[in-house]
């Protein structure tokens, strides 16, 4: 068996894929975002993947990270702990080496193509030998989002069958394609997709039978149908920012003043539960865990 048949994040997405529901991977930023995330999860029966910028790993020391680790260690449901965008090649290494990620996503979307791609199998390979899964981003998702490194110089470029090709090639775990997805806000418009494309590269990534999964960027102010449509696609992976925090924010802008810092914080924590279990719901993976086991 390879070793990646335990390795959660993998474990997850497989079931995910098999079951035709999406993953809700939402991003903290502090210990009040971990908490809710995981009793939401519980609440709901669902899995989940716990995700951090690399901004997680230099403000607290990786203090954050090995705190969602503990939590996911004794949660009676799958979570996974993921470490989004890492941009850097020494701290992609150095988070391989010393934090207990399940996965990373070697982002060197900010290279040009041929770069990009030595330097994601080199990177994939580093991550693997420590049984860490990866995931990659071919094509450029544009915009930028807080905790990420800024590259919004940097125009957008949907991905390609060829794009799907190279990655795989590399020996990736998970694909994060372009197909009209943005980071950051997507304004009046709303999100205009290429649903086309989205399945384009569904169909060449199993074509390729390398148990490759898709994952979704950009989903904020996604409307329910738009995520189920997308999960439809093919996404097993669904990456949330601000699509689980909005009212967390909101909430901490209007009571912030007025409450003590322990009603402040369990508050926050329920505001923020409510919302990501609304979008387990949406996602498809609420119950998906199972029962929940007998505990002593």
């Amino acid at each position: 068996m390879s070793w990646k048949e335990n390795n959660k994040t993998f474990q997850i997405l497989r079931d995910a894929e098999a079951g035709g529901y999406g993953v809700v991977a939402a991003i903290a930023y502090n210990i009040e975002h971990i908490v809710a995330f995981v009793r939401a999860a519980e609440k709901k029966r669902s899995p989940l993947i716990i995700q951090f910028f690399p901004w997680a790993i230099t403000a607290t020391d990786g203090l954050l990270v090995r705190a969602a680790a503990e939590a996911a260690k004794h949660a009676s449901v799958p979570i996974a702990v993921h470490l989004d965008h890492a941009q850097d090649e020494k701290l992609i290494r150095l988070a391989a080496d010393t934090l207990p990620f399940d996965s990373i996503m070697v982002d060197m979307s900010h290279y040009d193509d041929e770069e990009n791609l030595a330097k994601t199998k080199v990177l994939v390979e580093y991550c693997h030998a420590r049984q860490i899964t990866t995931e990659a981003e071919p094509g450029r998702i544009e915009g930028g989002e807080d905790g990420v490194a800024d590259t919004a110089d940097l125009e957008g470029v949907m991905t390609t069958a060829q794009q799907v090709d190279d990655f795989v090639a590399t020996g990736i775990d998970f694909l994060a394609p372009a197909f009209g997805n943005v980071h950051g806000e997507y304004g009046a418009r709303g999100p205009i997709l290429d649903y086309e494309r989205l399945d384009m590269v569904a169909a060449q990534v199993k074509s390729h039978q390398k148990n490759v999964r898709v994952v979704l960027h950009g989903t904020n102010d996604f409307p329910e149908d738009v995520m189920k449509k997308c999960i439809k696609g093919g996404v097993s992976k669904i990456n949330v920012n601000k699509l689980v925090l909005d009212d967390y924010l909101v909430f901490q802008k209007e009571a912030s003043a007025g409450l003590a810092l322990t009603t402040l914080v369990e508050k926050g924590i329920a505001t923020t539960q409510t919302l990501v279990e609304w979008q387990m719901d949406v996602c498809g993976s609420t119950g998906k865990a199972g029962e929940a086991p007998k505990r002593d």
